[in-house]
């Protein structure tokens, strides 16, 4: 018999093959499958025990300036005073209310438990504050009686010495004792007008807290705020990490819903208490994000109807980026590496770019090109690392792993599932751009209107504002709304210090120096630092100008517990604390800049410095908005060295780096119409738009036909819907971030198309472009 078989030597093989008897075939895996199932089990368990090892950190060291002085003095002070305070901040329905007999003991072992958490540095509080004044006045009553006792005691012994009788000595004794009570039982009863030193005693409480009109007291307004309200400072160890002060933080709300407090209001706030919500949101919103960025891809890939192939091959882009995302995150458990907010952008983001490429390979796209391209946007991403800020600098060198490993895994998948690759080329006649036969002049002077939109998005990057206040990247979240009412009662949000560093802070030269510079800050900036505490305020009694014998008599009447507040037990430092509002950052800025250079020259021998969370963060608005250029130029400079290096054809690379100047511009100029603001992670956008300006680029300029085509527009649809899951965040920073991404994708393959339209290459195609033949079919004779 004579039968003719036509196809490839593979396809025959194949078919022969399916002619054995199925009791022929082989049901036993071999070698190398048995190898391989082993490889990617150890994989797995290696990638599922990274992902167990994850930990988020959104504290505010993530978002400021890694090495910043600023940031360091921050660190140095806490580690003497403790670090930012969760405030507790509880309100009455009546004056004076939670400071009566019945509520102040109440008051007061609440503060106690505070005290007593793990990583609490120390707790101030009105409780512990009268109680510690109510204790210093009576040890400086059984002092003087102590003292009274040993003066008549003189008395007698001299008179005795001097061989007076019994009458003369105890004459001499209570004549001693008469004089001692003239002397300090006048002062005694001055300084202790309402009577014995006691929390009982409510005429005592209300005579140390408030003033005759009823106001309290300056000295104490940072745990009295008002007659109505009562703050508590729970001040941190220094270094808390982000599992730490999430558990303080809930440690202290329980604590407060325990403490049987008659209040209308109870508010738990701060930086730590921003942190751990912050945290905890970003926790909820990894998988959340995370699923709604795969449903949407997927869909994006299994619904567009003019994708070639089936629809189980349209999923291997989504799956290669998946194991990608999982691999990266692994890479940061097994590291340490703790999940800033810049991660949590990258999982949409990567989710959405990082398929893109794989999608180009199952399309029959040049590997060459791809891999390129995928080194570009790597290279791109990666310049993000220059940002010193630590949440910018990972979300980069994640986003370049996960591209890279995601084109890998695409490589590795199509070898072992053999998946077919649509031919892109084969059958399709090339579809010239409409413009591509227009005048020259015509397509110059298009590109020369939409260059000059770019460009005045380039040139608006100096004018557009950059938010980089931590509390706005909660914002959202009740927590932020329980800040701002802790704002409206204290007068203020943060804190900034004045901190004296020297041999001995309780000299007379350096407490009359804390003296005229907390009046300069008050009378220059007092609407925008208000004073808190420090030892000018804890020593006010003193006068202008006390003596040595009188600051160090001062001290150890003082208690270590409130001195503590404000100076180092060793005296060689003191701090004069500040509140501050939630302010324009350039503003701000600004203002700290004044109070430095305002300050009076410390005495010989000591130094001083403006220190706090405020100040470290305006610091790292003014190093975000001054590195904007630079940050936007790196990211398309390193994916031009790229490009040019690795494609044949140096004028795609141009076109690409075109593209992408356009794309950003366009994003820039965007901004400004509609008025949102840089975020830090937005203002690095040259970085983030050169991923999908490059590639869209370099493979529209690759297109002969219509599949790629096709393939670039899902792409872009892809990643725009990636971008935009973020949108369903609770946090206003990563919607904003999402949404503007999702627009520049768009605007990139807008630039993408206007370049390679306008800008046509007049030389053929490389050969590794060429479309694809079969070979002749074979006449076989079985």
């Amino acid at each position: 018999m004579r039968l003719t078989l036509r196809g490839t030597p593979r396809a025959l093989g194949r078919r022969v093959r399916r002619l054995r008897p199925p009791d022929l075939r082989r049901t036993v895996p071999g070698r190398r499958s048995l190898v391989a199932a082993l490889v990617l089990t150890l994989v797995a368990g290696t990638v599922v025990a990274g992902l167990l090892r994850l930990r988020a950190d959104t504290g505010p060291d993530s978002f400021l300036p890694a090495g910043d002085p600023a940031l360091e003095a921050l660190t140095e002070t806490a580690r003497s005073f403790g670090g930012d305070p969760l405030v507790v901040l509880a309100e009455s329905a009546q004056p004076r209310r939670l400071l009566d007999a019945e509520q102040l003991p109440n008051l007061v072992k609440l503060e106690g438990e505070l005290a007593a958490l793990p990583d609490v540095a120390v707790v101030y509080g009105p409780g512990t504050v009268l109680n510690q004044l109510a204790g210093a006045g009576r040890n400086l009553i059984a002092t003087l009686a102590g003292r009274r006792d040993a003066v008549v005691a003189e008395a007698r012994a001299r008179a005795e010495a001097d061989g007076e009788g019994p009458e003369a000595v105890q004459a001499a004794g209570e004549g001693a004792a008469g004089e001692f009570d003239r002397r300090y039982v006048g002062l005694l009863v001055r300084g202790l007008p309402a009577g014995l030193p006691t929390l009982r005693n409510g005429n005592f409480v209300s005579a140390v807290a408030f003033e005759a009109g009823g106001a309290p007291r300056p000295q104490w307004r940072f745990v009295i705020p008002s007659p109505e309200a009562v703050a508590i400072l729970v001040r941190p160890r220094e270094g808390l990490d982000q599992a730490g002060t999430e558990r303080l933080s809930a440690a202290v709300s329980d604590a407060v819903a325990a403490a049987g407090l008659d209040t209308v209001r109870t508010t738990v706030t701060g930086t730590p208490a921003l942190a751990a919500a912050l945290g905890e949101q970003v926790r909820q919103e990894i998988p959340l994000l995370g699923g709604i960025a795969v449903g949407l891809i997927a869909a994006c890939y299994l619904l567009v109807p003019w994708l070639p192939g089936a629809r189980r091959s349209r999923l291997l882009p989504l799956a290669a980026t998946l194991g990608a995302t999982a691999v990266v995150l692994a890479a940061f458990g097994w590291l340490g590496r703790p999940l800033t907010l810049g991660v949590v952008a990258f999982l949409p983001i990567l989710v959405g770019v990082g398929s893109d490429f794989p999608a180009y390979l199952t399309r029959g796209a040049s590997a060459r090109r791809v891999l390129v391209t995928a080194l570009a946007a790597a290279a791109g991403f990666a310049s993000l690392a220059i940002s010193s800020v630590p949440s910018i600098r990972e979300l980069g060198l994640a986003l370049a792993a996960g591209v890279l490993v995601a084109v890998g895994i695409a490589v590795v998948l199509q070898r072992l599932r053999r998946t077919e690759v649509v031919e892109a080329e084969n059958g399709e006649s090339p579809v010239p751009p409409r413009w591509a036969a227009r005048p020259t002049w015509r397509r110059m002077v298009l590109l020369g209107v939409v260059g000059a939109v770019a460009a005045s998005g380039w040139a608006l990057l100096p004018r557009l504002d950059v938010e980089a206040r931590p509390d706005q990247l909660a914002a959202g979240l009740p927590a932020v709304d329980d800040a701002e009412h802790a704002e409206q009662m204290l007068g203020s949000a943060g804190e900034v210090r004045v901190v004296l560093h020297g041999p001995d802070v309780y000299t007379p030269e350096a407490l009359d120096w804390m003296n005229r510079a907390q009046q300069r800050i008050v009378v220059g900036h007092g609407d925008e630092m208000r004073p808190i505490v420090g030892l000018p305020g804890l020593f006010a009694f003193l006068g202008d100008s006390p003596t040595a014998p009188q600051i160090a008599a001062a001290r150890a009447l003082m208690p270590d517990y409130l001195t503590a507040a404000v100076a180092r037990l060793d005296g060689t430092e003191a701090a004069m604390s500040f509140g501050v509002g939630l302010g324009d950052l350039a503003s701000q800025d600004d203002l700290f800049n004044q109070v430095r250079a305002e300050l009076p020259e410390p005495p010989d021998g000591y130094e001083a410095e403006v220190v706090g969370l405020p100040v470290a963060v305006a610091e790292g608005y003014r190093i975000v908005f001054d590195d904007r250029h630079l940050g936007n130029l790196v990211g398309i400079a390193a994916a031009a060295v790229v490009l040019l290096i690795g494609l044949r054809r140096r004028f795609d690379a141009v076109r690409a780096v075109l593209a992408a100047l356009l794309a950003t511009g366009f994003s820039l100029a965007v901004s400004w119409v509609l008025g949102i603001p840089l975020t830090p992670l937005t203002a690095a956008l040259g970085s983030l738009t050169v991923a999908t300006a490059c590639e869209f680029t370099v493979v529209l300029a690759s297109v002969r036909g219509r599949v790629l085509a096709r393939t670039v527009a899902a792409a872009a649809a892809a990643a725009a819907l990636g971008y935009a899951a973020l949108a369903m965040s609770g946090l206003a920073v990563l919607r904003q971030f999402g949404l503007l991404l999702a627009a520049t994708v768009v605007l990139s393959l807008v630039a993408a198309k206007l370049v390679v339209t306008l800008l046509p290459d007049a030389s053929d195609p490389p050969a590794a472009l060429a479309p694809r033949t079969e070979p002749a079919p074979e006449e076989v004779t079985v």
